[in-house]
């Protein structure tokens, strides 16, 4: 396994949190870009995309692309799968979570909904980066959300 740069997926985060970088698709007209803004911090912060046609990670085109890559859902099982290449992550308490993690945000009744990285946490507050509703160092106090659910990336299978 090797590291996550964390550094480099904040990095990223922050620079195209208030932008679409042009290279990927803009998902926010049909379904949200939250997940789809997240998987490119991953693999800014040394992500391998896995080219699995069923549980991999990856993404060539808005016509080619994992369901992992803009799912909510399928990101969270991607990230907690065992074995093969990508970032791997494992569930994690919200005070257990670093910069560089991400946080999944259920704000409707049914399902987890909205994906979001931290970018900085300062005395224990938590601050994260987003896209659909686009935010740049956004105190997760200031989410409206009925759970959380907090993913530690804990490196890079390769």
């Amino acid at each position: 396994m090797k590291t996550y740069n964390r550094n480099s997926a904040i990095e990223y985060a922050r620079k195209w949190a208030l932008g679409a970088n042009p290279q990927y698709y803009h998902f926010s007209g049909i379904g949200g870009d939250c997940t789809n803004f997240i998987s490119q911090c991953l693999l800014a912060g040394g992500g391998l995309m896995n080219y699995d046609r069923y549980y991999g990670w990856f993404y060539d085109s808005v016509l080619s692309r994992s369901p992992s890559w803009t799912s909510v859902e399928y990101l969270k099982r991607f990230l907690l799968r065992s074995g093969g290449v990508g970032p791997i992550g494992e569930l994690s308490s919200i005070n257990r979570l670093v910069e560089g993690d991400i946080i999944q945000l259920r704000q409707n009744p049914t399902h987890f909904n909205h994906t979001v990285i931290i970018s900085r946490i300062n005395r224990g507050r938590i601050y994260v980066c987003a896209h659909s509703n686009d935010a740049l160092d956004k105190p997760l106090d200031e989410y409206f959300y009925n759970e959380l659910q907090g993913i530690h990336i804990k490196g890079i299978e390769v």
